[in-house]
């Protein structure tokens, strides 16, 4: 099994052409991008980028954009859309912010399965990750969901679980072992009670919530051993304001989210190398 560092262009200003290189010689064998947010000129040179730097794509699709108060089956007519357009890319695989956290339970249901009977026919694996405002904001929606469509697969981002329940979700462990049973994708930021972000993973102030997601990333990897995947990717996800804090009055960052994203990916990278000892994708 392979562990695959997954860059974020989440906050990520430059041209392609300059940063996949970068990337690249980081030790990077991916990039994620927003797939709302490109104009056709940026996509344009995302798609040379690629073809120049052979690092792979995972578009980030939100249903109905960030409108979550349109109908169920608006938010079905998004999805079908957004893959059949990210499917021209050869993806390695599609990420969803999908469905709204505002729906009834027959209505996530409804939608979840119309979504399986688009994924049927598509062979990239296509993920729903659990964030805020969307249908898998919670365990708890999460839980109702599977118990009808148990046959969905995720990106893993359990620090949105934890700011929605303002605890370490521990004693939530059933939920996550059914998550980490159908999960393809990890984004590895780390949340704590009062929000999805903790200013700085380095500072021990927030070792309890470290080691909290680092078992729950170790969950996701033991599965993903037991179902023979060929491949684990991993994104470091600390993103910029208003997930990153500020200083007050002065509004300076509090941390180089750059700095901790690439002490994230070579953390988790060598954690990986000492639980199960593979091949690594990229530099050592």
């Amino acid at each position: 099994m392979d562990l695959m560092l997954i860059h974020s262009a989440w906050g990520f200003t430059d041209s392609f052409s300059t940063g996949l290189p970068a990337f690249k010689a980081m030790g990077y064998e991916g990039v994620e991008v927003n797939w709302i947010r490109p104009n056709a000129e940026r996509k344009a040179d995302l798609r040379r980028s690629l073809d120049a730097t052979g690092l792979r794509l995972i578009p980030q699709c939100f249903t109905c954009a960030w409108d979550q108060g349109r109908s169920v089956d608006e938010h079905i007519a998004s999805f079908k859309a957004q893959v059949e357009d990210a499917l021209t890319w050869n993806p390695l695989m599609i990420n969803f912010h999908s469905g709204s956290d505002a729906w009834t339970t027959a209505e996530m249901i409804a939608f979840y399965r119309a979504c399986r009977e688009i994924e049927r026919d598509v062979s990239v694996p296509i993920l729903h990750e659990t964030h805020r405002g969307r249908c898998f904001f919670s365990p708890w929606s999460t839980r109702e969901v599977l118990r009808e469509v148990p046959d969905l697969q995720f990106t893993a981002d359990f620090s949105h679980w934890v700011c929605v329940a303002e605890r370490l979700i521990d004693d939530q462990l059933p939920i996550i072992h059914q998550v980490a049973e159908r999960t393809r994708h990890i984004h590895a930021r780390v949340g704590f009670r009062g929000g999805p972000q903790v200013p700085d993973p380095r500072d021990p102030v927030y070792a309890e919530e470290l080691a909290a997601h680092e078992r729950w990333w170790d969950l996701c990897w033991a599965s993903m051993v037991t179902r023979g995947l060929n491949r684990v990717t991993l994104m470091p996800e600390f993103g910029p304001f208003p997930y990153l804090h500020h200083a007050p009055f002065s509004n300076q960052p509090v941390a180089d989210i750059r700095e901790i994203n690439q002490w994230q990916g070579a953390r988790q990278r060598d954690r990986f190398r000492q639980q199960y000892g593979a091949r690594l994708v990229g530099p050592q």
